[in-house]
Parts: structure tokens; C-alpha cells; sequence
């Protein structure tokens, strides 16, 4: 059973009993330290918002087809808190999901969730392939190319950013920022210029 409030190598033990994939692993620590930085900027349960974004595709690799299904499903049997069950459900509003985010920590954690990917991506085609040196402009001028990182919804993130209400060039400046702190452990450390 789960402590009454899940901690971090809580949460890891169980993502790292469902997902094997190193890719997979490094967009939850992604999303772990967007979390992060987010609920710090917001004056948030820093911790609670991290264990949510390292939990949040816990049945990703699995049961893809299931995706957010088996995960609540998993955090129950475990004993986790509904408040963090229902966020990280959240994440797939309109995909695999009908939960609404509606905390601050849920409309996070919705539209941070493909940003990452694009982030990571935008980083690795760098000539530093590093998060270090990269500012928001440099995933502006990927945006419009639907084939560069081809699975990334642009619309969920637009949507994220509309949730927040923030402007999207900020909300990248953001989750660049919270990658930036965990650069070496995501492999977007690279070799930055100057």
C-alpha cells in the first residue's frame, strides 16, 4: 500500500515496474521536472506535482490501447489519493479520457505533456542537442512543420495553453526551463555553446 501521500521513489518504483523503454522513462522524468518548476513558479506542492508527472503514463507502454484506463485502475488497487488519480486521468481529456482538467496542477500537467516532446525533439536536431542553450523561439520554427515530431498533438498544447491562459511562447519558455533542471538525467544535456 501507498503512503497516505505518494512519494517520489514511491511513484518511480511503480512507473519502473510497468515501463522498461528508456524513451518512455525520460518523458516522465521530463514531466516530472516541468512539474516541478511549475508548481515552485506557482507557489505549489512542488512534490505532489512532481510524483503526478512521473506517474502520469504509468500504463502507457503496457496497455497503450487502455491508456489512462489502467492506470486508474493500477493508482486504486495501489491505494493512491483520488486528488492525484483524477490528475493524472486528466492528462487524456479528449483523447482517452472524459475527466476535465480543472486545478491548476491538471491543466499543467495537460498542456505540458506533448510540449515536452516537442522540446526534446526541437533539442536533438540542435547542433548542441542540448535543452542548455534552446529558447522558445527555436520550437516556434518547428511549429508549422507538422512532420517534425509528427506525433505531437500541437493542438492539445494550444489547448493547454488556452487553459492556463497564458501565452504559448511563455508556456514553452516554461517547460524548456523546468527540462533545462533535469537536462542530464533526459539526455538533453548535450554540449552547449558558450
Amino acid at each position: 500500500m501507498i503512503s497516505i501521500k505518494p512519494t517520489r521513489e514511491e511513484a518511480l518504483e511503480l512507473f519502473l515496474k510497468y515501463n522498461k523503454t528508456e524513451s518512455l522513462y525520460r518523458h516522465a522524468l521530463s514531466v516530472e521536472a516541468v512539474m516541478r518548476y511549475m508548481a515552485r513558479k506557482h507557489g505549489e506542492d512542488e512534490e505532489m506535482w512532481g510524483v503526478v508527472g512521473l506517474i502520469h503514463d504509468l500504463d502507457y507502454e503496457m496497455y497503450p490501447e487502455e491508456h489512462c484506463t489502467m492506470t486508474e485502475k493500477i493508482l486504486r488497487e495501489e491505494g493512491w489519493p483520488e486528488e492525484y488519480i483524477r490528475a493524472v486521468i486528466s492528462h487524456g481529456y479528449g483523447i482517452c479520457s472524459d475527466t476535465e482538467p480543472q486545478t491548476l496542477l491538471e491543466k499543467t500537467l495537460f498542456a505540458i505533456d506533448e510540449l515536452t516532446g516537442l522540446v526534446a525533439t526541437s533539442a536533438l536536431v540542435r547542433p548542441s542537442r542540448s535543452v542548455l542553450d534552446m529558447e522558445a523561439r527555436s520550437v516556434r520554427k518547428k511549429w508549422t512543420d507538422k512532420r517534425f515530431a509528427a506525433g505531437v498533438d500541437r493542438g492539445v498544447i494550444e489547448q493547454g495553453a488556452t487553459r492556463l491562459g497564458v501565452e504559448l511562447n511563455d508556456l514553452i519558455s516554461d517547460t524548456i526551463a523546468g527540462m533545462r533542471e533535469a537536462a542530464d538525467e533526459i539526455g538533453l544535456k548535450g554540449n552547449p555553446q558558450g
